[in-house]
């Protein structure tokens, strides 16, 4: 089958590289792409916010499945158009994708389903803002204030701060900008990535992961998309993660099936492991960046196929999957400024080494990779254990050179050090 790839970040290379190892891909396409995908598909630049331009590329390039990668064209009905031309498509509709675009949404779902989540309060109006502020963060007894915007944000919406006028600031300046804003309860306790395939009602689940959100070592600094991730979490029982799926995932997926709005494609639960279990931090409407980078590197069982069966219904039918041995961590190479405006233009050496996925990246005419971006590279390593792949990714970023860039030197270090434990 011919898969086309909607996306440009190192989540989409990850995802063209694990397709490529299925036997049963034969074509690869991918629009817009970036510098690294162009060795591995054939790249298309369309505007993939688009629903008439992907749907005329998928027509263009014979695609038998469409494979959306970013949250927007998911949010914006892309994956409703895809299939209305008869084309099968990997991703939930516009409806469903509700559960990632719309908090407000998301906690409805959530309510109605019977399922732990943080506590939290929708505030449209800037006059209730410092009322609703009272109710929550250490004024009313909690750790820190969480405050989010209630739409998509490209994971850097999101203040957690134990100061009263950080907080307010951020609500102020999303209520300044006509964005409703969320707070919720803070929410203690090791976080965890779980990604599932989904098909209606039912529900696959793939390893668990953890990323690592803040900017900077020991997580300080401000929240960024994403500056790495570490799969699979010895410290995390299996019977947890089948408690996830029972408890939380399967009671969602089926109470978007009873609203009308039947989830197909990658459902993704972002949760904190409490003292009282878990409890959701967030669902997203596609695979995540940068855990896909990890997950997908201990893949064994054929990618296409899988996504195919949930993108035709017939996910219920397929085996049990199949993962590697050992561990896998990705660490991020970010642009100088990131996660402010970032530096973009520079040269990068290292940018075709073994292990190095591409993100913000572009090609030159004369040949030279830049960065083009915030997040500009995945460096995923691999070894036995999770002390082993940290050693590979690390080695790997020992020969990148990228002027003015940064990235995180703990990525997964307090788990392979024995130091997480629910």
């Amino acid at each position: 089958m011919h898969v086309l790839v909607i996306g440009s970040g190192a989540r989409e290379h990850a995802l063209l590289l694990a397709l490529r190892r299925d036997p049963e891909v034969d074509g690869l396409s991918v629009a817009p792409g970036n510098a690294g995908t162009s060795a591995v598909a054939d790249q298309y630049d369309v505007d993939v916010t688009s629903s008439g331009a992907v749907v005329a590329l998928a027509r263009r390039v014979g695609a038998d499945l469409v494979v959306i990668g970013p949250e927007v064209p998911l949010v914006l009905g892309v994956a409703d158009a895809v299939r209305a031309a008869g084309i099968a498509c990997f991703g939930p509709s516009k409806d469903a994708a509700r559960i990632e675009g719309s908090k407000a949404f998301a906690k409805d779902v959530m309510d109605a389903a019977g399922v732990r989540t943080a506590a939290s309060e929708i505030v449209d109006n800037p006059a209730r803002l410092d009322a609703a502020l009272d109710r929550f963060g250490p004024a009313a007894g909690q750790r820190a204030w969480v405050v989010k915007d209630d739409g998509l944000a490209a994971g850097k919406g999101v203040v957690v701060s134990d100061d009263r006028d950080v907080a307010r600031a951020h609500a102020a300046s999303l209520l300044d900008s006509g964005h409703p804003v969320l707070l919720e309860s803070f929410l203690d306790g090791p976080e965890v990535s779980l990604f599932c395939v989904v098909d209606g009602e039912t529900v696959v689940p793939l390893l668990p992961a953890q990323d690592f959100k803040r900017v900077g070592d020991h997580d300080t600094g401000p929240n960024t998309g994403g500056m790495g991730a570490y799969a699979p979490l010895s410290w995390l029982p299996e019977s947890a993660v089948r408690s996830i799926v029972t408890d939380v995932v399967e009671p969602v997926a089926a109470e978007l099936v009873r609203r009308g709005s039947s989830f197909s494609g990658l459902l993704y639960a972002g949760l904190a492991i409490t003292s009282d279990g878990p409890a959701v931090v967030e669902f997203n409407c596609r695979f995540g960046d940068p855990e896909t980078q990890a997950v997908l590197a201990l893949l064994d069982t054929p990618l296409g196929g899988l996504l195919r069966a949930a993108a035709t219904g017939e996910l219920a039918a397929q085996p049990p999957l199949h993962w590697r041995d050992g561990a896998a961590v990705t660490v991020v190479v970010a642009a100088e400024n990131y996660p402010g405006r970032p530096r973009v233009g520079d040269v990068i050496v290292g940018a075709e080494l073994e292990g190095v996925l591409h993100a913000g990246t572009s090609r030159r005419d004369d040949g030279s990779v830049v960065s083009a971006g915030g997040r500009v590279l995945s460096v995923v390593g691999t070894g036995a254990d999770l002390t082993a792949a940290r050693a590979a990714a690390y080695a790997v970023l020992d020969s990148i050179r990228l002027p003015g860039s940064h990235f995180r030197t703990d990525i997964g270090l307090a788990a392979a050090e024995g130091e997480i434990s629910i």
